[in-house]
This record gives C-alpha cells, structure tokens and sequence, in this order.
C-alpha cells in the first residue's frame, strides 16, 4: 500500500510540474524555451559538470520548475552552494517553497549585477543555463556568455540546453570556445547541451 501511495505521490508532482511549466509558457513563451520541463536524464547530463567536492558556488539559470536544480543537488551541492536565477514569479514562489536552502533570485539572467548583487567579488564553479538564448539577439547572447564566464575560473563551463540543431552562440565571436556536449532524445522536445569556456592558459 506504501509503495502504491508513493508511485500516485510521485505521478501527481510530475503532472503538477508539468502543469505549472505549461501555464508559465502560456504566460511567457519568449522567457520559457520549451514545452515541457526538462527530462531528468537531460538534467543529470547539465548537472554532471558540477564539481560538488570543491565546496564553490554554482549558479544555475532558469531553473523552472527545478528538475535541473533538483539534479544539480543530487551531485552533492550544498543548497546554500546553489544560486539560481529565475525569471517566473511563480517558478519562484514554488522553487522557495519545495527548495528550501537553495537561494532563489527573481530577475533576469541578463542583468547580472542586479542578481548577483550579494555574491559580488565572488566566482563560481560553473553555470548551468536553461535560459532560451535563441529567443534573444546574437549580441546579447554573447554578451551574456562573456559576462558570465568573468564569473568562472579559467577553464570552467557554461553548460547551455538548447533546442536547435545548432550552437546558440557561434564560435570565433567571443573569447569562448564552442563544444558540442550531447544530444539527449530523452526529453521534450530533444535537447541539445552545449558547453561554452575560456582556455586555460599556460
């Protein structure tokens, strides 16, 4: 009986995501990229780059209804490690409410010092992006990436899920590289990761 209430738990909290990420892109197609909230295998690939061992900062973008921040937890983030930036009030009310710890900005990934304002002077390990970048122009695309790898040792990556076929920021515009991470058919739509980083120098 236990193990029956569980399942029915598990299934209504599925379809509760489901439907509050639908409603958020009813109200906001421009700010959420896709239809569904992303898989979990999708979010254990964005959430495998984390290195949970050095004890830094992560910062995730557009977390949802929180799959992604749910996987970046499971690799051993401490919640207080985890600052995620969403744009949805209400991904925001539910994202405090189930994710207690975690620290939840409302805002805009592309106002960064606004954001990030009580993590000024601070770098972190890497960022987690499910920010729809093919929703806004090349050169804000870009200007976001270079920002944001200010923010992250020499090396570290932006791991960035995407939708198109192709990179949402072309290589030989910026001082990142360009490096394709997988493709995942396991999701809604298929989703494509991709990781953006500067090079170590010697």
């Amino acid at each position: 009986m236990g193990k029956g209430l569980d399942v029915r738990k598990a299934i209504a909290a599925r379809f509760g995501d489901e439907l509050r990420f639908f409603r958020g892109w009813m109200d906001k197609p421009k700010a959420v990229g896709a239809i569904a909230p992303t898989s979990s295998v999708t979010a254990r690939r964005m959430a495998s780059v984390v290195r949970p061992e050095t004890g830094d900062l992560v910062l995730e973008l557009g977390p949802g209804t929180g799959v992604i921040t749910r996987a970046i937890l499971a690799r051993g983030v401490k919640p207080e490690n985890l600052v995620s930036i969403e744009y949805s009030s209400e991904f925001v009310e539910c994202l405090r409410r189930d994710l207690p710890g975690v620290n939840v900005v409302h805002g805009s990934a592309f106002e960064l010092d606004k954001v990030l304002a009580p993590w000024k002077g601070h770098t972190f390990d890497c960022v987690v992006s499910a920010i729809p970048l093919l929703n806004f122009p090349m050169p804000q695309r870009i200007d976001l990436v270079e920002r944001l790898l200010d923010l992250l040792p020499a090396g570290r990556p932006i791991m960035q899920i995407t939708y198109g076929a192709l990179s949402p920021l072309p290589s030989g515009r910026g001082s990142y590289s360009v490096e394709r991470f997988d493709f995942v058919m396991r999701n809604i739509p298929p989703a494509h990761l991709w990781i953006y980083r500067r090079a170590t120098h010697a």
